[in-house]
């Protein structure tokens, strides 16, 4: 399975936490934090594709941590997963941006179905394992990409920049959000390799007739334009 999908789980039982990575490693990249300033500050930082969030964490509790990424535009889909099961509780959590809710104790394949269903609703996850964007198909379990059946031979960085911005189709992305999402913020690589794998991609687009895929917005940002959205 790709890890082309990145979810980060704030969790701060050491325990459970190692269980639910090692449940999903072989379907997504599960970066984990035990606390909810680090999980804040994460997911502000790096692009995510999902959060799993408890609530009763240490430095700010979940709900806090929701509340204050929405008022920062961050609208990543959030499930939480917590031991608090009443009405009010849940009402609470939707109400400051949460979208699923999980009960513990739960099963580990009502979690993966959840974690699904949030991502497919984003448009990140489809059943096949597959992205299409336009004449471009992307499968996600071999990272192979054709164009009308015709073999698109991308190596690791250019196939992650492709993915990452089908995934974000339509949507304006910045160098910055590319290179801390494919690279990560930890990496002592510098920011301008993300024009040298965009250059190196591009010309293989348009190799195969995709001229003008993937545009530059002069100062903002890139993005994957097409009207099938």
């Amino acid at each position: 399975m790709s890890k082309a999908i990145k979810i980060l789980l704030i969790e701060d039982d050491v325990n459970l936490a190692d269980n639910v990575v090692g449940f999903l490693q072989d379907f997504a990249d599960v970066q984990a934090v035990t606390d909810g300033l680090d999980g804040e500050f994460e997911a502000q930082e790096v692009p995510y594709d999902l959060i799993i969030s408890d609530l009763m964490l240490p430095g700010e509790n979940g709900l806090e941590v929701i509340k204050n990424l929405r008022h920062h535009n961050v609208e990543t889909p959030v499930l939480i997963l917590t031991a608090k099961s009443s009405l009010d509780d849940k009402i609470e959590g939707f109400n400051v941006g949460a979208d699923d809710y999980l009960t513990k104790p739960f099963h580990r394949e009502e979690l993966l179905v959840r974690v699904k269903a949030l991502l497919r609703r984003s448009g990140v996850y489809s059943e096949d394992n597959t992205i299409t964007v336009g004449d471009v198909l992307i499968n996600l379990e071999n990272r192979g990409v054709q164009v009308h059946g015709q073999q698109v031979k991308l190596v690791g960085k250019e196939f992650d920049i492709l993915t990452y911005l089908a995934q974000n189709k339509n949507i304006i992305v910045t160098r910055d959000q590319i290179f801390d999402r494919v690279w990560g913020i930890d990496s002592d690589t510098t920011i301008n390799v993300v024009n040298i794998y965009l250059n190196n991609l591009r010309r293989k687009l348009e190799a195969v007739g995709q001229n003008d895929l993937i545009k530059t917005l002069r100062n903002i940002g890139f993005i994957l334009e097409v009207s099938d959205a």
